[in-house]
């Protein structure tokens, strides 16, 4: 599906109302925020992030960047408890476990990356905020790859999110992840054309200054999988040495 056929997907609002954009700062929010620009101009949609005290806080700065350069009117929200109340068993917040490598999560149906419950914190937060700004929709960037590892990315756990804000009696607000039948290859082909940079993004599970990704953290393997598949050089630097043209080479095989 090209960008244009993608963009007819997405239901439509009344004047006067609001979009609300989970934005981590990551790559499929950053993209999704594009998308939702594209869509209903930037005046109509307000971008949320949260510091759940994450160890990637990186993409907050990422997130910041981005809405200014856009002009979009963003909020960060700090629930840092989450992140303390979650690292017995988390790996991607702060005191938490240690990050594994992307051969240590093969397998598992929901690794240490997963964060409890997190999804569905954020997203309550955001139909809060919805029914406050009088937005109908709440986006986040779920998408086809995340849903083996975490069962809070699937269609069914967004069905059922959705029937519990349907009981509201007076603000009907759904909860929307147009990436969730979607590649994140797709995404990133979307989101060259809209305009994109993806140097102000970022994926990686370790703590860092933004300088270098690890490129060995299953989420970076992810990023640079799918870009070898979306047949495009990521413009986020990383430690390891990375042939992208023998990337591009195996997925056209």
């Amino acid at each position: 599906m090209n960008l244009k056929e993608f963009l007819k997907t997405l239901p439509k609002i009344e004047k006067g109302q609001k979009v609300i954009s989970i934005l981590s700062g990551g790559l499929d929010s950053t993209t999704l925020l594009y998308v939702l620009i594209k869509k209903y101009r930037k005046e109509n949609v307000i971008a949320v992030t949260y510091n759940y005290g994450q160890k990637l806080d990186y993409e907050i700065r990422c997130a910041q960047e981005t809405t200014k350069k856009l002009g979009v009117y963003h909020k960060i929200i700090d629930i840092s408890f989450l992140g303390e109340v979650t690292s017995p068993v988390c790996s991607i917040v702060k005191k938490g476990k240690e990050i594994p490598r992307v051969e240590e999560t093969l397998g598992d149906p929901q690794c240490s990356t997963y964060v409890p419950y997190r999804n569905q914190i954020l997203l309550t937060l955001g139909f809060a905020i919805a029914e406050s700004n009088n937005a109908q929709y709440v986006f986040y960037g779920a998408q086809n790859n995340d849903v083996y590892h975490y069962w809070d990315t699937t269609s069914e756990f967004l069905m059922r999110l959705n029937s519990v804000s349907y009981l509201n009696r007076k603000h009907k607000i759904q909860a929307i992840a147009p990436f969730i039948n979607y590649d994140k290859a797709d995404e990133i082909k979307w989101g060259v054309e809209l305009g994109v940079d993806y140097s102000k993004t970022w994926s990686c599970y370790e703590k860092n200054d933004g300088n270098k990704a690890c490129g060995v953290c299953s989420s970076c393997s992810d990023r640079i999988q799918h870009f070898m598949k979306a047949g495009i050089k990521d413009p986020l630097e990383y430690k390891i040495n990375i042939d992208w043209e023998q990337g591009f080479k195996k997925f056209k095989e």
